[in-house]
């Protein structure tokens, strides 16, 4: 009889264990990656010469949704250099075309910060064989002093 009620008892833990998993891992919030799986992502820059400018990998997750991605930043020496009186712009000369910073999930035409300078992958970095980065009056983007350079070879 003993071995009955161990057994009766046995199986009730059971089955009010199994019945409370789907709760428990619902309850339970779904872990975020710490870091970025390191070949997640294939640089889209590798192919161009840059100047003043190198690819950084990025990996964040704002509200939970994580994201990674490759953008173009001002080298630590271009960056470090003194600005005043302008902006920092995307233009490519050959076009006249203007590109957009990414300001964390905002593109913006300019920026005041060399930080602010963040470039992604888009169809303005992907039609136009020579981009600059340029400071200075982006309303005169023929007089502003070119800070960068990116250049894909045809």
């Amino acid at each position: 009889m003993t071995a009955v009620r161990a057994l009766t008892a046995a199986a009730a833990t059971l089955c009010l264990g199994l019945s409370l998993a789907p709760a428990a891992q619902a309850a339970t919030p779904h872990p975020t990656p710490s870091a970025p799986a390191p070949a997640s992502s294939e640089n889209p820059f590798r192919w161009m010469d840059l100047q003043g400018l190198k690819a950084e990998y990025r990996f964040m997750c704002p509200a939970g949704t994580c994201v990674d991605y490759w953008s173009l930043v001002l080298t630590e020496d271009v960056a470090a250099k003194h600005y005043a009186g302008g902006r920092f712009f995307a233009y490519a000369p050959a076009s006249g075309e203007f590109g957009f910073f990414l300001d964390t999930d905002i593109a913006v035409r300019t920026t005041d910060s060399p930080d602010g300078v963040r470039l992604m992958d888009s169809p303005f970095t992907r039609h136009n064989a020579r981009f600059e980065i340029r400071y200075g009056n982006p309303d005169q983007p023929r007089k502003a002093r070119v800070v960068a350079t990116a250049t894909t070879w045809m």
